[in-house]
């Protein structure tokens, strides 16, 4: 039989032949580095059998989709290792989630942290044993048979859950068997380098009135150089912690009074202004005009834009003169209302429209953490109306802004496709149409692409940009969705070049995302150390002296005069407290300033990271920071 591998080769094997033959076919090499195949484009195991005609593609663990299935081998091997130390408990779960893997487990006696070494060294054991995980299937009674068998009543509730006729793949490593759809490893030796990190309860299946069960964290790397990084990583995380930064810097408070609502201090303004300035400036320059629409609207708009019916759990409600309204959670309808209050041509097309919007969210107290999941934010939205032959233009015009801020902050990123999920509205026309509209757009412009399949908004598919921070994590921030539903929904219309009405094509799109979020981001990337056109406070002005305390404010004054953000630290300390405080506080240049530099009026100056860099004449150094402020230069 022949297949076609992923570049367009064709591989004759005999009928019959496994993914694993193939890859032995290829190569030695691969056939050792590969650990799952997508055969047409589904992930499978090696030992899967080929049918003529199909296509071939072999993942190994340079592919993300392969340290999934390590990860995925790293779980059950945990669950196995649980099972050999403690026989009564009971499994449920064990997926794959970002960097790592979890289970969850009812233990008959508590667990903690410190048991992780006798689990860990059991792990080891079953990595050592080399088993072979060998997968089968059972019709649906013969599964709950083996697993009541087992005693295992979580896994025996998943199946009682689905239809008579399904049948069930499980996976064998020795004497342990356990339900899943994998794929996995060819062997639990292939496993490298893992380490169990944290405890957590979890609901059962997420209910609130079900059990609370274990819920046992862990990662696994292909190399153990690799988890090496990745603690370290994350050591330097906690050191970045937002959080913690936040409080230290005086930025911002979480307080119970406000849970998931933060409370932003004069610091933290000044940072948010500078980056709303920021928005605003390459908005005007790019032709977008501002907006602002109400934060509290009827139920009649979110019923019409489909938000009562496929987002009302996260929206905040309240009645008004005995009227249902609610708390804007998207900024889009009010858009589609400001757009229809006048009439348009094809002329004006396309519109591009933005606004700086607070919207609420209810999120689960247990999901709020600091400024990255929070109940309320700015969203730095726009809304563009364009006629269709305009989408690929004005794709690309959005994808440049995006690079062009994310280049600036020094973030890379990468990019998703991300299509129609279960729960949408439209017809498959709209959207194939808004999807392949998309993917036009990044072919056009040469941008690599992951496909995230059923992940787009209830309303048209759309394109995720996930930038990397300095220690290498990933954060979603940027998006453009295509949207041709809510046109329809609110009716809106333009006058074409032949007299006729016709509907405009709408695109959603931010940059930031959540302007609080990106501050989080932000803190973190930079570790508080924020370059000077970001820094709260630009320059500390540290007199040797009393006498040299009115030279200090004089030339505070006069640098906040030129726009820039400084203070004076006349407090009665010794020099070093001073310096040693604006250090904690990270400003990026100190200067100090005594009797000599009065009569000469120059300042002696310090700058983060460097230290003492000389002295200066006064104008010299107000003209070096506003020309690193007006260029946003990044030290």
């Amino acid at each position: 039989m022949n297949i076609t591998l992923k570049n367009g080769d064709i591989l004759a094997l005999e009928d019959g032949a496994t993914c694993f033959a193939a890859a032995q076919k290829i190569s030695d090499g691969l056939a050792r580095a590969a650990v799952a195949a997508k055969v047409d484009g589904v992930l499978v195991d090696l030992s899967t059998p080929l049918k003529g005609g199909c296509t071939l593609e072999l993942v190994t663990l340079k592919d993300r989709e392969g340290l999934e299935v390590y990860r995925h081998t790293c779980a059950h091997v945990l669950a196995q290792a649980l099972k050999n130390i403690y026989p009564t408990c009971k499994l449920a779960i064990g997926p794959v989630i970002d960097n790592g893997f979890y289970y969850d487990v009812d233990f008959k006696t508590p667990i903690t942290p410190e048991d992780f070494g006798k689990i860990e060294a059991e792990m080891k054991k079953i990595i050592k044993a080399n088993f072979p995980i060998e997968r089968f299937t059972l019709p649906r009674e013969e599964a709950l048979a083996l697993m009541s068998k087992y005693h295992e009543n979580y896994k025996v509730e998943l199946i009682s859950d689905l239809p008579e006729d399904t049948v069930l793949s499980f996976y064998k490593q020795g004497t342990f068997t356990d339900l899943c759809r994998g794929p996995h490893l060819p062997s639990t030796g292939r496993i490298k380098a893992f380490k169990l990190t944290t405890l957590a309860g979890a609901y059962w299946r997420g209910d609130e009135k079900k059990k609370m069960l274990t819920r046992i964290y862990g990662t696994a790397f292909a190399k153990k150089e690799e988890l090496d990084d990745y603690f370290r990583m994350l050591e330097e995380a906690k050191k970045r912690d937002h959080t913690k930064l936040g409080k230290e810097l005086k930025l911002f408070a979480l307080l119970p009074e406000g849970k998931g609502f933060p409370f932003f201090l004069p610091n933290g303004m000044v940072l948010k202004n500078v980056l709303i300035d920021y928005w605003r400036q390459i908005h005007r320059r790019e032709g977008y005009v501002e907006v602002q629409t109400p934060m509290i609207m009827t139920r009649s708009l979110w019923e019409n834009s489909g938000h009562w019916e496929h987002y009302k759990d996260n929206m905040y409600t309240t009645k008004i003169d005995g009227e249902d309204c609610a708390v804007k959670p998207m900024n889009c309808p009010g858009g589609m209302l400001v757009y229809k209050l006048s009439p348009h041509s094809y002329k004006d097309l396309p519109i591009r429209m933005g606004e700086l919007g607070l919207v609420h969210r209810h999120e689960k107290s247990g999901q709020l953490h600091g400024l990255m999941r929070v109940r309320c934010f700015t969203q730095d939205d726009a809304h563009i109306f364009m006629l269709p032959e305009q989408i690929t233009e004005e794709i690309k015009n959005v994808v440049r802004i995006i690079d062009e801020v994310y280049s600036l902050f020094g973030f890379k990123y990468h990019v998703e496709l991300s299509t129609r999920p279960e729960d949408s509205m439209g017809s498959d026309e709209d959207w194939e149409n808004a999807t392949n509209a998309l993917i036009k757009a990044l072919e056009e412009l040469g941008l690599p692409y992951a496909v995230n399949e059923g992940d787009g908004a209830f309303y048209g598919p759309k394109i995720d940009f996930h930038l990397e921070d300095c220690i290498g994590r990933t954060w979603q921030c940027g998006t453009i969705q295509l949207d041709f539903q809510m046109p329809q929904r609110f009716d809106l219309e333009y006058v074409g070049e032949d007299g006729d009405k016709h509907r405009p094509i709408m695109i959603h799109r931010v940059v930031f995302g959540s302007i609080e979020r990106f501050i989080g981001i932000l803190i973190e990337h930079y570790a508080g150390k924020f370059p000077v056109w970001l820094s709260p406070v630009q320059v500390k002005v540290l007199p040797v002296t009393d006498r040299a305390a009115d030279y200090a404010q004089q030339i505070t004054n006069e640098m906040n005069a030129l726009g820039l953000r400084a203070e004076a630290d006349l407090r009665k300390e010794k020099l070093g407290k001073k310096i040693a405080d604006a250090e904690v506080e990270k400003v990026p240049y100190k200067l100090i300033v005594g009797d000599k530099e009065t009569e000469e009026g120059t300042v002696a100056v310090r700058k983060r990271g460097e230290g003492d860099i000389g002295s200066m004449k006064k104008e010299d150094f107000f003209a070096l920071v506003r020309k690193e402020n007006d260029e946003k230069v990044v030290f």
